[in-house]
């Protein structure tokens, strides 16, 4: 009992300290944002950026108060490297979260699983108390492994549907399209991931972004073989000048051998797979409806 009075007192210090640092940041960079407003002659606009402002406010609440938890951790704890978060963040397609929001998330399940493991297991009990124990690495954990998952989903789906992409791309180039407006018209033609990564890549590009450089952050999205294969094909032929119809028939038999391959070593691992399955479950109920009608012959017969 006194674990969790503990506990809940620091859960409630940490949240009102959260809650005061968001409210005193969301404040300072409204009315910095009022003060540019004004600088620049649209101070008319000052009442409805206001009231976007607040809505925002009003609709992020918990997102502003766990990144306000993420940022008092990330003061304190510098090993956190936001730059690996940010990149796992990226590839499992959260542009929208910070590295600090999925900090505070995961200060958030350190607390709260821990409480509610207590409280679900009931009267003290060292099982009641390991399992608390063991309940902070694992709340700190999940948030942070459910994002890897995401990520490694996302990602096999976008070299999933690669190939099929260059085979597109390499009949619209060779039909006369440039490799942009190609690559436009196919994002239309494919659901999310891919498309919304070929949207952002083409979008870096309008906005003054060269070629090889949005290509190069796509690459550091999508981080995965084919990926990287694809990218450094097309980097390659736009600074040496190459038709980019051949490069694009080459990656595309490339392509086709590497999905091969893959499907080649996924077949070989289907018997190790099958081998748990096999001897728990499978044997056992065999061997129960094979072997049983003669053990109870030779019961009844000694």
């Amino acid at each position: 009992m006194i674990l969790f009075l503990v506990l809940g007192v620091c859960c409630f210090g940490v949240a009102v300290a959260a809650t005061i640092n968001v409210i005193g940041a969301r404040r300072l960079r409204t009315s910095e944002r009022l003060a540019t407003i004004h600088e620049y002659g649209y101070a008319a606009e000052a009442n409805r950026s206001t009231a976007v402002l607040r809505e925002q406010t009003d609709g992020n609440a918990l997102s502003g108060l766990v990144t306000g938890v993420g940022n008092l951790v990330a003061r304190r704890v510098k090993s956190v490297s936001d730059e690996e978060v940010r990149a796992e963040l990226m590839q499992a397609g959260l542009y929208n979260m910070s590295p600090r929001t999925l900090l505070g998330y995961r200060v958030f399940a350190a607390l709260l699983l821990p409480v509610a493991a207590g409280f679900l297991l009931g009267t003290a009990s060292p099982l009641r108390l390991a399992m608390t124990i063991l309940m902070f690495p694992a709340g700190w954990i999940l948030p942070l492994t459910l994002v890897r998952r995401k990520a490694r989903k996302r990602l096999g789906e976008i070299d999933r549907r690669l190939p099929d992409l260059i085979d597109l791309l390499t009949v619209m180039v060779e039909a006369g399209l440039g490799f942009l407006a190609a690559t436009r018209m196919a994002a239309e033609q494919f659901k999310p991931p891919l498309s919304d990564e070929l949207r952002l890549m083409l979008q870096e590009q309008t906005m003054g972004l060269a070629l090889e450089d949005a290509l190069g952050n796509l690459a550091k999205r999508c981080d995965t073989p084919a990926m990287k294969s694809f990218v450094r094909s097309m980097a390659n032929g736009e600074r040496m000048g190459i038709s980019t119809g051949q490069i694009m028939r080459n990656l595309s038999h490339e392509m086709r051998l590497r999905r091969r391959r893959a499907a080649e070593e996924r077949a070989q691992k289907a018997p190790i797979r099958m081998l748990f399955p096999l001897v728990f479950m499978i044997f056992p109920a065999m061997f129960v409806v094979l072997l049983a009608p003669g053990l109870i012959t030779l019961i009844h017969t000694f």
